[in-house]
């Protein structure tokens, strides 16, 4: 061989890689698609443009400046590599809808930061999800319009864990850190939504709403709307999350159940166990608004802290505690956040 042929040649371990990158190691098994500034992929756009059902897509850490995409595989697990990378709209945005448009079903994504969504219409979202279940795993949602946003899809899951979602909104009061349509399950565990602009830190019409082990807050300077709002009622439990309402905030009340009309012939229940519930608004708060014609309402050793309105019933008094000074807890986060 020649020095200009060996200059030219590709090395075969390096031709096995770009294969196996590009066309997977068999068939009906998943492809790695790299993507960074020396993969071969530069973009997370690039890679959805190229990917497959039951890819994954490893993004190396870097800042991904109006980079928008649509993910239209199925069975996707898209994941930041060692330091989040941070994903931004800088003026772009993908079909008028966000950063990120997930149209494939069953997708994983985790350590992303994505932040910057704006669109013609004002409610642009950093991930929009079009497709059924989404498993979203410790992200970083910030100033965007809306955080996620999900539709209406009976049969689908959304499942949030260990994510922060952080001042977001229009200051309209329709775009929310989390929003989720009319799905079947929505659960959140473990996660932070501090600081929604003019909306709630999360919104939720799904028939099942799970909320556990988290912080939904104003903090000192926020003004949400609700902290947590389950519009058209549903099978709702809450159990161990500190909700507080800050002293700047407009809206009374923190927890919202049923306030636009319960949905559908459905059974409507409420289960909040062992929530800490904070109001600091001078003029006072109301805790919990629940919906005439809820099937039952199940209250257990929550606090209610602070002045403003405990729910009635002196079974209720009886198995919760009321008191005007803050516990404790009052500005405990889930673990890894600070």
């Amino acid at each position: 061989m020649t020095r200009s042929s060996m200059t030219n040649a590709i090395p075969i371990a390096s031709t096995l890689a770009l294969a196996l990158i590009l066309t997977g190691p068999a068939e009906g098994a998943g492809r790695v698609l790299r993507v960074g500034p020396a993969a071969n992929f530069a973009t997370p756009s690039a890679a959805a443009l190229a990917a497959r059902d039951d890819d994954i897509v490893e993004i190396a850490a870097a800042d991904y400046r109006g980079d928008v995409a649509v993910w239209t595989a199925s069975r996707l697990r898209i994941v930041g590599l060692g330091a989040r990378p941070h994903i931004s709209g800088d003026g772009r945005n993908a079909l008028g809808k966000g950063i990120w448009v997930v149209r494939g079903d069953d997708t994983v994504i985790e350590n992303v930061e994505i932040s910057g969504a704006r669109v013609p219409e004002r409610n642009g979202a950093a991930i929009r999800l079009e497709g059924r279940n989404l498993v979203l795993r410790d992200a970083y949602l910030h100033d965007n319009e809306n955080g996620l946003l999900a539709g209406a899809k009976a049969d689908s899951t959304v499942t949030i864990e260990h994510c922060e979602f952080a001042r977001t909104g229009n200051g309209e009061g329709y775009t929310h850190n989390l929003y989720v349509g009319a799905v079947a399950k929505l659960t959140v565990d473990r996660s932070y939504l501090h600081h929604a602009v003019g909306g709630h830190q999360l919104k939720s019409r799904a028939a099942v709403s799970v909320v556990t082990n988290s912080r939904l807050a104003d903090e000192a300077d926020g003004r949400a709307s609700y902290e947590a709002d389950f519009p058209n009622g549903g099978n709702v439990t809450l159990v161990s999350n500190i909700l507080q309402k800050g002293a700047s905030a407009e809206n009374t009340t923190l927890v919202s159940f049923g306030a636009e009309g319960l949905s559908g012939s459905g059974d409507h229940r409420l289960v909040a166990k062992g929530n800490t519930f904070v109001g600091q608004r001078p003029n006072g708060v109301r805790f919990l608004f629940v919906a005439p014609g809820v099937q039952s309402v199940e209250l257990d050793d929550n606090v209610f802290a602070g002045p403003g309105v405990v729910p009635e019933g002196a079974a209720v008094r009886a198995r919760n505690t009321a008191q005007p000074d803050l516990p404790s807890n009052t500005d405990r986060k889930p673990e890894g956040f600070r």
